[in-house]
């Protein structure tokens, strides 16, 4: 009846701490959720008010980011796009947050109709990204492409002044130079956008169809613009460098020309926004505006939400006290429960400790007793390990016995063994030395061997070294030989070519002396032209001095190519001769070379007879080496085995001794009768 009505009383006690549980849980969950929905509000208004203030910044860096990327900056283009997400995502976010808010709604709606038409416009131009840069590119291109082709025609007009073309051909070309100059300055105002882009844009095509049909008239001619063809070689190959590198920049033109409507395109949406950008601003900051005093308002009334927090705190805070309450209650029943069952237990442990207290002392007749306490597994496991301990004592006696007496008899088995290994050992020793003395006295033959080895080694070596320095002297000689023969056909030549100077003074002297007589001609008919030819006097008079210093210079050069010649045969003669010696000196080479390759053969043949003496007594010293080790090994393990077997019988008396200690340490347990 006790035990039903705690049972119940605990339910009741249970049931309180989960509705204690259970109010706590919510109060908390309350308080939570209205800090949450607070925090929540709070951060959303603010998240507005930051995207007001981005909008105002944002209007502004689209404008000039816009008017950047259509002048072809590859960076600007991406941050024009980076700039025109922010604000679309700034603009749907303010309107799927606010646009039904009171206070609010107006500026967002104004913003948001403001946004339409520029937004439309950041389109056009992001959409126009890639016919700008590319067209960015070939501007560039062109541009740099330029000062060459100025150069090559710069080329040409020099080559056309140098033959002698007409002043009109030569102007026509030079207005190339001035026109190549004029494409690239209508490409820039192209670029720079304007009123005035669209006409440069027409007068660039204009210009480049000139240019190209200049170009070609140079070339075949063409009667429409006056322009004859080129009959100069230098002209010709200028022109056609020319032609050559205007072909790569007409395609870079022609690219321009054809994108250059997408690039007005894109140039007045981005005005479009430079214009539209300012209205942005402005509704921007009414918007900003708008969600200060929006937040101004709603920050004056907080009641309801404070209201709620402190309501669920103080709920909170009461049932945490009536929670305490009951666990305590709860603390001190459990308490005296266990300690009624730990009384009960103490007392069944002394009991089984008095009944193994025999067991202590050795008694293996013991038998703890088995109850239903917590005690009674242990005491039927006590009872288990007391059985198989009386088995263990039991083997072990037995055992113990059986070891002394085997020990005993191996004991004197190993001591027999030790002798006959020592006396083992003593002859090996014997043995040992005798073989030592052996492979001594064959030591000292291979060491004699390999000295004699070595000095027909050396001879051989001294025999080799001769027979190649022989050998490099015929190379030597050989290389001489061919260098005094080629020396002497440079000679020769040079002979040759002092006939040929010769002929050449002979003919600058012919012309030295007509030249003399021109001048004597030309101041004859100076002199009869009276005061009109005193001018042209002075000028035979020159030419005249220049003709006999022209003539006193061959004679000089006469006499230095006589006194080349005449060397130039003596040093023939003398490479010849020299010649003939150093092939008598290649062959004298030849014969010591082949003495000495004779003696490097049976130098070589003793050597290996040597060798092979020195060979055959170092195998027969490393067999007597190995038999030596052997035998040492040998000796070294009978030493071992006569050790071995001292310890061998050391330890079989130890385990004698072993078995006797544990024989007398099972001795004091008392097993069953």
């Amino acid at each position: 009846m006790s035990t039903v009505m705690d049972s119940a009383a605990g339910k009741g006690r249970n049931l309180g701490v989960n509705t204690w549980l259970v109010v706590l849980g919510v109060s908390v969950l309350i308080f939570g959720l209205n800090t949450g929905y607070a925090t929540w509000k709070a951060a959303r208004l603010g998240g507005a008010s930051s995207s007001a203030s981005d909008l105002q910044v944002n209007s502004q860096k689209l404008a000039v980011q816009g008017q950047e990327a259509v002048s072809g900056d590859a960076a600007a283009f991406a941050a024009f796009k980076e700039t025109r997400s922010a604000i679309v995502q700034d603009v749907e976010q303010l309107n799927a947050n606010f646009g039904d808010t009171a206070g609010v709604s107006g500026p967002i709606r104004t913003v948001t109709e403001t946004w339409g038409p520029l937004g439309k416009s950041a389109d056009q131009v992001v959409a126009s990204e890639k016919a700008v840069l590319a067209l960015a590119g070939n501007a560039d291109s062109f541009a740099s492409r330029v000062p060459q082709l100025q150069a090559r025609l710069d080329e040409l007009v020099r080559a056309m002044s140098a033959s002698g073309s007409p002043s009109s051909q030569v102007y026509i070309a030079l207005r190339q130079v001035v026109l190549s100059g004029k494409m690239a300055e209508r490409i820039t105002q192209i670029r720079a956008g304007g009123s005035g882009a669209a006409l440069a844009g027409e007068a660039l095509g204009r210009d480049a169809a000139v240019f190209g049909n200049v170009l070609t008239g140079l070339r075949k001619g063409d009667a429409a613009f006056g322009v004859t063809p080129l009959g100069n070689s230098n002209a010709i190959a200028a022109l056609g460098q020319a032609e050559t590198l205007w072909l790569e920049m007409k395609k870079d033109l022609d690219a321009i020309l054809s994108s250059s409507q997408n690039l007005f395109a894109a140039q007045a949406a981005a005005e479009s926004i430079t214009g539209g950008s300012n209205k942005l601003l402005t509704d921007s900051q009414g918007l900003f505006r708008a969600f200060t005093s929006f937040g101004s308002v709603r920050s004056t009334n907080p009641i309801g939400h404070i209201l709620v927090s402190i309501v669920s705190g103080l709920i909170a805070l009461f049932a945490i006290v009536f929670l305490v309450v009951s666990l305590n209650s709860q603390q001190k029943k459990r308490y005296l429960t266990t300690k009624e069952l730990n009384d009960r237990n103490q007392e069944a442990i002394m009991r089984l400790l008095d009944e193994m207290g025999s067991l202590a002392e050795g008694d293996l007749t013991v038998k703890a007793t088995v109850t239903e306490d917590m005690t009674g597994a242990i005491a039927d496991s006590i009872n288990f390990a007391v059985e198989q301990l009386r088995s263990l004592v039991q083997t072990i006696t037995d055992t113990s016995v059986q070891v002394a007496a085997s020990a005993q008899e191996t004991q004197a088995t190993a001591m027999h063994l030790a002798e006959a290994a020592e006396h083992q050992a003593q002859e090996i020793n014997s043995a040992s030395s005798r073989i030592s003395e052996i492979a001594a006295s064959i030591n000292q033959v291979s060491r004699n061997s390999a000295e004699s080895a070595d000095v027909a080694q050396r001879s051989v070596q001294i025999a080799t070294k001769g027979a190649g320095v022989v050998r490099q002297t015929i190379a030597g000689m050989d290389s001489i030989r061919d260098q005094i023969q080629e020396t002497s056909k440079r000679i020769k030549r040079l002979g040759e070519s002092s006939q040929e100077i010769g002929s050449i003074v002979e003919l600058i002297n012919d012309i030295s002396e007509q030249t003399n007589i021109l001048a004597l001609n030309a101041a004859i008919q100076a002199a009869s032209a009276g005061e009109a030819g005193r001018g042209f006097a002075v000028v035979a008079d020159e030419v005249q001095r220049l003709a006999e210093r022209a003539s006193n210079a061959t004679k000089r050069i006469e006499t230095l190519v006589q006194t080349i010649q005449s060397d130039t045969n003596e040093a023939v003669s003398s490479m010849e001769q020299t010649t003939s010696e150093v092939v008598a000196g290649a062959r004298l080479a030849e014969d010591a070379g082949t003495a000495l390759g004779e003696i490097e053969k049976v130098s070589s043949d003793l050597s290996n007879l040597i060798q092979g003496i020195s060979s055959a007594a170092q195998q027969q010293s490393s067999a007597a080496s190995n038999i030596t080790a052997t035998m040492n090994t040998i000796q070294s393990i009978t030493a071992q085995t006569s050790q071995g077997a001292n310890q061998t019988a050391a330890s079989i008396g130890n385990l004698a001794q072993l078995a006797a200690d544990l024989r007398r340490s099972v001795a004091d347990f008392k097993l069953p009768a």
